[in-house]
């Protein structure tokens, strides 16, 4: 698609609708500021609140509300209202000329995207499709694997199918909450025990929600719960700590992904909320490596290995475990196939401490989606009888 010397243009996409928002801000003014300029040239993409798409980095000027930190473009970008339907195709600009003039070695003004999106909307496979339709590169998960990552429910059912334990939990939907909610807060007390977890099933960052310790607490956070989403999971509490694993798809197609250290949340709140990891400065304490023997250390990686296998992750995903303190078990806990960038996300730390640094981190996904649509630029879109 591209000659040897002339740099990718990379589109960093960022915002959304989600309620992840400001997250995916910060990070990704982290993956404009350390991609690698000497390979690369960086195009900021932003979607605000509403659901518009701009060009440049408005959205940032628009609505984080701490300056962010100064963004190194590799030239000017002016604001101009973008179209997402003209991804893949040439546009023209009213102003920008020097974005198209310089644009003469591809038929797009981006040849890769870069989603830096977080949650619904976002993380879900619902851009990952759009960017499928377009025929455009992009960084990260397929449709499935993001759509499937979101979704606690079907996630834990097709990990729990591969062997892997997962936490007891009942499921609900709108629907049927509205028409018989006694009967399902029945079902938690005869099938659980409290504290529990209730989440929306399609949230990230911990987005609504809650520890519940006693029944009569149940059914108003459930309501609360639907807020955000039509299907709600009820949980186990379980005394446990949190473990997160990095997995990073290896550019030797077909090999076994990249595996990083075992990290370590501990949580200062009642648990790793929203406000633990991105409102509380001290919401949390990191330890990376986790501070577990080498045989647990191994088995957590080597679970994390099998459920990115298993989910058909590709690209990069954030694999977060419980290990349970009075047994040592392992449970899958949740998958996260766009992890923050942020300064302090897990994530680029737990690669890092495995030895390969936030540029370099970087440029091999951007490699990776390059690689990926080169495969699937070869595959028969029609059938033709022999």
């Amino acid at each position: 698609m591209l000659e040897q010397a002339e740099k990718i243009r990379v589109a960093v996409l960022y915002g959304g609708r989600s309620g992840e928002h400001e997250v995916s801000l910060l990070s990704a003014t982290n993956v404009i500021q350390y991609l690698d300029r000497s390979r690369f040239e960086v195009i900021p993409i932003g979607i605000d609140r509403q659901g518009a798409w701009f060009l440049g980095d408005d959205v940032f000027k628009k609505e984080l509300s701490t300056t962010p930190a100064k963004l190194r473009l590799s030239q000017e970008v002016e604001r101009m209202l973008f179209n997402p339907e003209l991804i893949g195709k040439q546009i023209q600009p009213v102003n920008p000329a020097q974005l198209m003039s310089s644009a003469k070695h591809s038929e797009r003004i981006f040849d890769v995207i870069f989603p830096v999106i977080h949650g619904v909307l976002c993380e879900d496979g619902t851009v990952q499709g759009l960017l499928e339709l377009a025929d455009v590169p992009y960084v990260g998960c397929g449709v499935l694997a993001s759509a499937v990552g979101m979704d606690k429910d079907v996630s834990k059912r097709l990990v729990k199918d591969a062997g892997i334990n997962t936490v007891p939990y009942l499921l609900i939907n709108h629907g049927q909450w509205d028409h018989n909610p006694e009967q399902f807060c029945q079902r938690v007390a005869e099938k659980l025990a409290f504290p529990v977890f209730v989440k929306p099933a399609n949230t990230g960052s911990s987005v609504g929600v809650e520890k519940i310790k006693q029944a009569g607490d149940l059914s108003a956070a459930i309501n609360r719960a639907f807020q955000y989403d039509t299907k709600v999971i009820v949980e186990q509490g379980l005394d446990v700590r949190e473990l997160e694993v990095a997995v990073l798809e290896s550019l030797n197609y077909g090999a076994d992904p990249i595996v990083s250290v075992v990290g370590e949340v501990r949580p200062r709140h009642e648990f790793y909320s929203y406000a633990a990891k991105y409102v509380d400065e001290n919401g949390a304490e990191l330890f990376i490596p986790a501070e577990i023997s080498n045989e647990l250390r191994a088995e957590v990686r080597e679970t994390a290995k099998e459920i990115f296998r298993v989910l058909n992750c590709e690209g990069m995903s954030r694999v977060d475990l419980f290990l349970e303190r009075s047994t040592n078990k392992i449970y899958f806990n949740e998958v996260n196939t766009i992890p923050g960038f942020t300064q302090i996300s897990m994530y680029p730390k737990l690669m890092a401490a495995s030895g390969v640094n936030y540029s370099e981190l970087l440029t091999h996904l951007v490699m990776l989606a390059v690689a990926r649509h080169k495969r699937q630029t070869k595959l028969k879109r029609e059938y033709v009888a022999g």
